[in-house]
């Protein structure tokens, strides 16, 4: 297997060559030389910068046995596997992507893995912080299948009734498992729901918010919306 830095040349090579994005271009080269993803069971243990798992979870914002009772790998490991594959220098979203696509992660954790990691390296302010502004999260348990939830958040007809005020424009969905929606000013909601045992978990990331002091307000209107659409749902 060639060294990381020489990894990094060809993969930057092929960028150039094919305009494709950094995790594209290294998931490409990865099946053509036919080279494994690495185990995250396969990397040492030993806690990046000398930081034991207690002070990582602490700067992640989750506990080091959620992270690993979900994803099978504690957050010493999943720093050591991502810096191994040069994730420090990407965008969010190019971590998430490899994350998901090299580690087979539910969505939610996908995301949660890739902020944990972003805060542990300095990359992300705990405040809600991100590289395009403020992020604001509110997260609540609803008594209804994913499908009764995604139609709430996508068909307008049903939005106005737990969501008046707003006329937000679904931007991207998956079916009952993801949402996007572009906020009239210019910020924009990512929605994630898990569905589990009779009820569907919906996480809620407002983001592009200009100011940390939105993020509160942002927390108090979800947190009010949520608890309307469970109610209408009901």
């Amino acid at each position: 297997m060639p060294t990381n830095k020489d990894f990094k040349r060809l993969i930057r090579a092929r960028m150039e060559k094919t305009g494709e994005s950094y995790t594209t271009a290294r998931m490409q080269l990865v099946h053509a030389s036919n080279l494994p993803v690495p185990r995250i069971q396969e990397f040492p243990a030993r806690a990046p910068e000398s930081k034991g798992p207690t002070a990582l979870a602490a700067l992640a914002g989750m506990s080091d046995a959620s992270v690993k009772k979900a994803t099978g790998c504690n957050w010493q490991r999943w720093v050591t596997a991502l810096d191994y594959a040069g994730a420090s220098d990407w965008s969010h979203r190019a971590i998430a992507e490899y994350v998901k696509h090299a580690y087979k992660t539910p969505a939610w954790w996908t995301q949660m893995v890739t902020v944990g990691y972003e805060r542990i390296k300095g990359l992300r302010a705990k405040g809600h912080q991100r590289a395009d502004g403020f992020e604001a999260t509110r997260s609540k348990a609803i008594a209804a299948s994913p499908a009764r939830v995604y139609r709430a958040f996508t068909d307008a007809r049903v939005r106005k009734t737990w969501l008046p005020g707003v006329k937000p424009a679904v931007r991207k969905s998956t079916p009952n498992r993801l949402v996007r929606l572009a906020w009239e000013d210019g910020t924009f909601v990512e929605v994630w729901l898990t569905g589990r045992a009779g009820t569907t978990t919906a996480r809620v990331h407002h983001r592009k918010l200009s100011e940390k002091d939105d993020v509160h307000r942002r927390q108090m209107y979800w947190k009010s919306r949520l608890t309307e659409l469970a109610q209408v749902l009901n």
